[in-house]
């Protein structure tokens, strides 16, 4: 989707996207980063916090009605509001009858021309944890945490069988024609390696639009756990991504392809220093 404008257009434009998503038979829907308002981050402005909300909340709550109506599980992005204070990037996962399964708060920030979001958002403390839902275990990062194999790891060997990652991420105007190309390359290939060392789907639905000097790339798409691309949107439509996952090949590939089985778990200690000093 694109910015709808406001938090009330985006739940009313977001609805009726499920409704269809839902109608097509999807189980698991996940919305963009930050779905329901602009981005916010393209400047460090105090006013941009009155973008956030408590969890429960007014989105939340309608989208929990949304999820049991059409017996889905849908993965909300918000800017949350935990505390004076204390805001988190978070996705709230609501289940099929409409109850939070659970909540992930971003936990890797960046902090890039543009993308300020330290500004915003204290890290999360909720770890890499998957979510237990009807259809499927999910394991949901945001963002910047896409680009990380340890966090798409951690959430596998917890027992994550899809990997989501709402995103919000585009070319900066002026940097679009020399590297665009490469950036766009290098962000879905990150994604495809976290699935084909996991033997995990991965899927990563992205913002498509112009806000300020941030044209969002879209692209979204769903890799199987062999690293191919199952389904791609187009760069600027406003469009469903939808595809089969058929969780039982994770075991078929694992067993093909035993990454996990081969770790050398007595051998990775050097994982938790910030760099290795000769």
């Amino acid at each position: 989707m694109q910015n709808a404008g406001s938090r009330d257009a985006a739940i009313e434009k977001v609805s009726q996207w499920i409704a269809k998503a839902a109608a097509q038979g999807a189980q698991v829907i996940c919305l963009q980063e930050l779905f329901n308002s602009p981005y916010p981050c393209q400047s460090e402005d105090h006013r941009n916090f009155d973008l956030a909300e408590s969890i429960p909340g007014p989105s939340t709550d309608a989208l929990s009605a949304v999820a049991k109506q059409h017996e889905v599980v849908i993965v909300v992005p918000l800017f949350e509001r935990r505390a004076p204070g204390v805001y988190h990037n978070t996705a709230v996962v609501l289940d099929a009858d409409g109850s939070i399964a659970g909540r992930y708060r971003k936990m890797h920030i960046p902090d890039d021309p543009l993308f300020y979001e330290k500004f915003y958002f204290a890290p999360g403390d909720l770890d890499f944890a998957p979510i237990q839902t009807r259809y499927a275990k999910l394991g949901v990062g945001i963002c910047w945490d896409q680009w990380y194999p340890e966090a798409a790891r951690l959430f596998s060997l917890a027992g994550a069988e899809i990997l989501l990652y709402p995103t919000a991420i585009g070319w900066i105007d002026d940097e679009k024609d020399e590297f665009g190309a490469g950036q766009l390359d290098a962000w879905q290939t990150a994604m495809r390696a976290h699935a084909i060392s996991n033997g995990v789907y991965v899927g990563a639905p992205n913002r498509v639009g112009v806000e300020g000097r941030l044209e969002f790339w879209g692209n979204s798409f769903v890799a199987s756990p062999r690293g191919e691309v199952i389904a791609q949107g187009s760069s600027a439509e406003e469009e469903l991504v939808i595809t089969d996952c058929q969780l039982d090949d994770i075991d078929l590939v694992r067993t093909h392809w035993p990454f996990l089985r081969d770790r050398r778990i007595d051998a990775y200690d050097g994982l938790l220093k910030r760099w290795i000093d000769n």
